[in-house]
């Protein structure tokens, strides 16, 4: 046990001045500003908190931003599957270039993405005519939020199951080839189980962001009340006009989601942890 795990040679109160730092970075900078959101939207009390989160802006806020998260998540996971894949399983010339780009929107501006989004379905984009040709409207619609959302999003999934995949190996795969078994058989029976908490982990953090990506929907959405705001975006201008305990309502709810994230991702990775040990 000693030659795997070598003696901590710092003194104990160089630990407990750690621990401690750390303790107190955490609560001041992300405990207490969750209280405080929760302290100011329930400040006028439980009525006027329901009666922010009912409102018909409010509500229709929540449900394109629901409406936006089953669109993303499903999207981007089966893309993420199929990114994960081909990145961690196969060689292939270009690999490290596809690799790149999946991390791009990690690199690009969220603002930076809402414009191009501009550029491809504004007045005079690239895409326009093709658009009108169809009777669509994507820009400062919903299906501009949508394709926002898609390109922030993407690499979450990807990036969760690449590695996982990549540490798998391909035996398992090939052994199940052999015995006659199809793709979508070995991918269903054999890939997914072997990295289903990964996968879990991805889609947890892909549907914390869809939910509340902010920069990249403000380009595109036009800020149509009931139309085309999301939470994000609702929180924002009832923050703009001065309507604090509402803002703070419907920030609860983004709250809410990120803490249960949170719960959910330490579960997922407290199952992956026994499951190591198990194996």
């Amino acid at each position: 046990m000693n030659s795997l795990c070598p003696a901590r040679t710092e003194p104990p109160w160089v630990r407990r001045l750690l621990v401690g730092g750390a303790l107190a970075a955490v609560g001041l900078l992300l405990v207490l500003p969750l209280a405080l959101v929760f302290a100011e939207a329930l400040k006028d009390g439980l009525p006027a908190y329901f009666a922010a989160l009912s409102e018909p802006d409010a509500l229709a806020a929540l449900k394109l931003t629901a409406l936006v998260v089953c669109v993303v998540v499903p999207v981007n996971t089966v893309a993420g599957v199929a990114a994960g894949w081909a990145l961690g399983k196969f060689d292939f010339r270009g690999k490290s270039l596809l690799v790149s780009l999946i991390d791009l929107p990690f690199a690009v501006s969220p603002v930076v993405a809402g414009m191009l989004l501009v550029l491809l379905f504004g007045r005079t984009g690239f895409l326009r005519g093709a658009v009108e040709a169809l009777g669509l409207t994507v820009l400062f619609a919903p299906p501009a939020i949508v394709l926002a959302t898609l390109f922030i999003t993407f690499p979450f999934v990807a990036r969760e199951l690449i590695p996982t995949m990549q540490s798998l190996g391909t035996e398992e795969e090939e052994a199940a080839h052999v015995l006659g078994a199809g793709f979508f058989q070995i991918l269903r029976r054999v890939a997914l189980p072997n990295a289903l908490w990964g996968l879990l982990y991805g889609v947890l953090l892909c549907s914390a962001r869809a939910a509340g990506e902010f920069g990249a929907v403000s380009v595109v959405s036009g800020h149509i009340r009931g139309r085309t705001n999301t939470l994000p975006l609702e929180v924002e201008i009832l923050y703009n006009e001065y309507r604090f305990s509402a803002a703070f309502a419907v920030a609860s709810l983004l709250t809410g989601l990120a803490l249960v994230t949170i719960v959910l991702k330490a579960l997922v990775e407290a199952r992956e942890r026994r499951g190591r040990r198990v194996a």
